[in-house]
């Protein structure tokens, strides 16, 4: 049973630029227009079902579309969706189901649903499993329009840097690592503690409360969204910030049970695994669109280093199976996605119990498999060097693992651990984007404005132009475990205002002034070694960092006529 109580409102869902097409019957078809990039939602009438009703709607039931045009299929699964409105409501039961489409090509699509019953049919790739039922076999057509100068979904391109399909501009990643539980605010349905955190060394300590984010409410702005009546405003006003100070991307865990927060996860109680909440994704999901609209990156971190055995002992099965189903299911049409397999992942000394290398490269693969956007999948790190290597080696040349998601113990690391990977992957015949995305010590991180001893200069040049310097695809801030505002406890992002500053300008400065993808890491042409950087596309153009200012030698003798 669940371990809170909703309270159902009766005024009606608003929907926003949605479309939306019922169709029951196998005979039935239906016509839609959308624009490209759009999100559009096909809903469907089934049989009358409970989240915890004996008949599990997550396992027993499975929804797929395949959209068509000429040679381009787009297989989407669906999910189960209560009343359809239960962000609203508060819905654990109804008939609805749902299923998100984003056009990346102008056209005419069509479409043809498969809806059908077995046991754990959720969890099976067979499409044959089980027998058809209720709208199964329901056909349509979309005609979707141009969008003209729509930047589109950010995409791998295999090289070391992501872009956005709609202009072909690359992307660099500036934003937020901290706080990891991003998602335990108080007012989304049923998100509580689930157990009292008990502090570990090495870690922050969770707050008591969930977040609320007041500082932020006065960022929130008329017309943006809410949920049943006025909720959602700190943590829409939190990131309408962080937008506006330039950034583009924001890290959460999407399960943190047994882990330090214990205060996220997707399911109906804190022991369940086999049966989500709606209304609670549902709420997730309207964070999701401001994300989009916003021009926000969703760093979906899917689990911790203390639960990565958490689901099916680490395999990818029955449980971890159908918890990736329902992510993708929801949130993969998503412009912007980071699909990251889990934080710190692998065994360390406080946490020895990790996953193996085949376990890593199963998580992987499903997304792979599964994911109809294919959208950028990689992997979180310890910050130990060694343990770094020992979990990335073994996956150089992986092609399903489209770049790594690095946490640097000691922040002077940094420049020479990205380009010792950037060139590692590179070798590999298959180039890895190198995010930068935990930087140590644990304790700092990255310091609030306020703080007295600021490193905040220090991490400009060891962290942000090291990384990107090194033809890095960006960097996320950590707040450290024992200042204000730290990993678990911030509760508000104006207290790295500067940093996002910093962060903003070096961003703005490679987009516009550098060829960055046709440049590389050149220190060696450069006389100061203090921590200054040389990014080069040899005979053409030189960017150099000097840490300290002054004066260099730039050597470009080799690039001379002779």
């Amino acid at each position: 049973m669940k371990k809170y109580t909703r309270r159902p409102l009766s005024f009606p869902i608003l929907l926003l630029a949605l479309l939306t097409s019922g169709c029951i019957g196998k005979k039935e078809t239906s016509t839609i227009q959308t624009m490209q990039w759009d999100k559009t939602i096909l809903t469907f009438d089934g049989p009358e079902l409970s989240e915890e009703g004996e008949d599990n709607p997550f396992l027993n039931y499975r929804l797929q579309v395949e959209f068509r045009l000429g040679d381009q299929i787009v297989n989407q699964p669906g999910f189960y969706a209560a009343d359809g409105k239960a962000a609203e409501t508060g819905a654990q039961s109804g008939k609805t189901w749902k299923v998100f489409f984003r056009p990346s090509i102008a056209g005419t699509w069509t479409y043809t649903v498969s809806f059908r019953k077995g046991k754990n049919i959720a969890v099976s790739d067979d499409p044959d499993a089980g027998e058809p039922i209720a709208f199964n076999g329901a056909e349509g057509m979309i005609q979707v329009m141009q969008a003209e100068g729509h930047k589109g979904r950010v995409v791998t391109t295999g090289s070391r840097y992501l872009k956005y399909a709609g202009t072909n501009q690359y992307f660099l990643k500036g934003g937020a690592d901290s706080p990891e539980n991003f998602l335990a605010y108080h007012e989304f349905d049923g998100t509580f503690k689930g157990e009292v955190p008990k502090e570990r060394d090495g870690e922050a300590t969770a707050a008591l409360e969930l977040h609320k984010y007041e500082s932020h409410i006065s960022d929130w702005k008329a017309g943006d969204p809410t949920w049943m009546g006025n909720k959602g405003k700190g943590i829409i006003g939190a990131l309408n910030y962080l937008a506006g100070k330039g950034m583009n991307a924001v890290y959460f865990l999407t399960m943190n049970i047994g882990g330090d927060g214990k205060d996220v996860w997707p399911y109906i109680s804190y022991d369940e695994r086999l049966r989500f909440d709606c209304s609670k994704l549902e709420q997730w999901e309207i964070i999701f669109d401001h994300m989009d609209h916003l021009g926000l990156m969703m760093h979906f971190v899917t689990q911790e280093t203390e639960n990565e055995k958490l689901l099916d002992d680490g395999n990818t099965t029955f449980e971890r199976k159908l918890y990736y189903r329902e992510l993708i299911a929801r949130f993969a049409h998503h412009l912007a996605v980071t699909w990251n397999m889990g934080e710190e992942n692998g065994p360390a000394g406080f946490s020895p119990n990790g996953q193996s290398n085949e376990q890593r490269k199963a998580m992987v693969q499903y997304f792979k498999d599964h994911d109809p956007y294919q959208n950028f999948v990689t992997i979180h790190t310890h910050s130990n060097l060694k343990l770094i290597d020992e979990l990335f080696d073994p996956l150089l040349g992986f092609e399903a693992l489209d770049g790594i998601s690095l946490q640097i113990g000691n922040p002077r690391d940094i420049h020479q651990a990205t380009l010792d990977w950037i060139n590692k992957s590179t070798k590999s015949d298959h180039p890895w984007v190198v995010n930068l995305d935990e930087l140590g010590p644990a304790n700092r991180g990255s310091d609030p404005d306020d703080r007295e001893d600021n490193n905040q200069d220090t991490l400009r040049n060891q962290v942000l132009w090291a990384n990107l310097m090194a033809g890095g695809g960006g960097v996320e801030w950590y707040f450290g475990y024992l200042n204000h505002d730290n990993d678990l406890g911030c509760e508000d992002w104006r207290s790295r205002d500067r940093l996002w500053d910093y962060t903003h300008y070096a961003l703005n400065f490679f987009q516009q002034n550098l060829p960055f993808t046709k440049m590389e890491s050149r220190d060696d042409l450069i006389s100061s070694k203090q921590q200054s950087y040389c990014f080069a596309q040899e005979g053409e153009l030189y960017a150099i960092y000097l840490a300290k200012g002054g004066k260099c030698t730039l050597d470009i003798r080799d690039t001379m006529d002779s």
